[in-house]
């Protein structure tokens, strides 16, 4: 499969998975231990908290990373 987003929307599509998946396992682990696995309906429950909290994650991934990388310069050192 060759790549087929450009390298312009690089930082969009980083900032795009990064949210989904963080959000998608943190929202398992929040509504787990919530509502329990056993709970009827966990599945629906977890996917709805999953789709609000990517709503929010993935507009501030693109505000914060900037800021994070601009910390980051301050503080590492260069090889």
């Amino acid at each position: 499969m060759s790549p087929f987003i450009p390298k312009r929307f690089e930082a969009i599509a980083f900032g795009f998975l990064l949210s989904a998946l963080m959000s998608f396992f943190v929202s398992f682990i929040a509504n787990a231990m919530g509502v329990g696995l056993g709970t009827t309906g966990f599945t629906m429950i977890w996917m709805k908290s999953w789709l609000t909290s990517w709503t929010f994650a993935f507009p501030t991934v693109l505000f914060v990373a900037p800021l994070v990388r601009r910390l980051l310069h301050h503080i590492v050192k260069p090889a």
